[in-house]
């Protein structure tokens, strides 16, 4: 008797259709149909890019992610260093399951238009997020970045180590204390943690600081030209 289950995030996520368009030079908009959701794909770089970095928002969903819009600035920068960027709206906003297999499935479409190598970013409920997904495909993924994470969801951190793992967290965070992350970085046993003074949950101070780390970050680690 042959084994029907599915083998694939996207294979369980039992897609019904897609279509996509191009919104302009570089940037497609990818509408996956499933018998569960929606999931809105905004696709920074040419599909052939090596390396990706797949990002999710928070406990609400959305595609800018912190800093007033850093994942958009991001995808407008990093495919000029051979990165492409892929901003991922969840079916199910909040349902960590759910989530972890709908960005899963995003670092599968990465991989097969090219992606060697990728790394998992995610805001808030978005970094529990970020590092299930992670630690459940270490041999893709090969680092990650979080925002204000949350810590429910990061029990299974230690299956981080040894990859790069960064932490961004506001100190005057009105949400989620520093201490969340603080505790996601003790269960990795890894990782660095970057406290940003004054600033608070969505990091809306920190965009510069954020972005000018995360360039030089994300080509270190992904292995890209410059």
């Amino acid at each position: 008797m042959s084994d029907s289950r599915p083998t694939t995030p996207l294979q369980a996520l039992d897609v019904i259709g897609t279509q996509e368009v191009d919104l302009a030079p570089g940037l497609r908009h990818l509408e996956i149909y499933t018998t569960t959701g929606l999931i809105t794909v905004l696709w920074h770089g040419s599909p052939d890019l090596p390396a990706a970095v797949v990002a999710c928002g928070g406990a609400m969903g959305g595609l800018l992610g912190p800093a007033g819009g850093l994942y958009q600035r991001l995808g407008e920068q990093l495919p000029a260093k051979g990165i492409g960027v892929m901003r991922l709206s969840y079916r199910q906003p909040n349902d960590i399951p759910k989530c972890t297999l709908d960005l899963a499935a995003g670092v599968q479409l990465a991989v097969g238009h090219g992606a060697k190598k990728v790394v998992t970013m995610g805001h808030s409920f978005g970094g529990a997020i970020a590092v299930r997904v992670a630690v459940g495909l270490p041999d893709i993924v090969g680092g990650v970045v979080t925002f204000a994470t949350q810590s429910a969801g990061c029990e299974i951190a230690a299956g981080i180590k040894p990859r790069p793992f960064l932490l961004f967290h506001g100190e005057r965070d009105e949400i989620l204390p520093v201490e969340a992350s603080a505790v996601v970085r003790e269960i990795a046993d890894w990782g660095e943690l970057e406290v940003l003074p004054g600033d608070g949950h969505a990091l809306a101070k920190s965009g510069p600081i954020l972005e000018e780390r995360l360039l030089e970050w994300l080509p270190a680690v992904l292995g890209s030209p410059e």
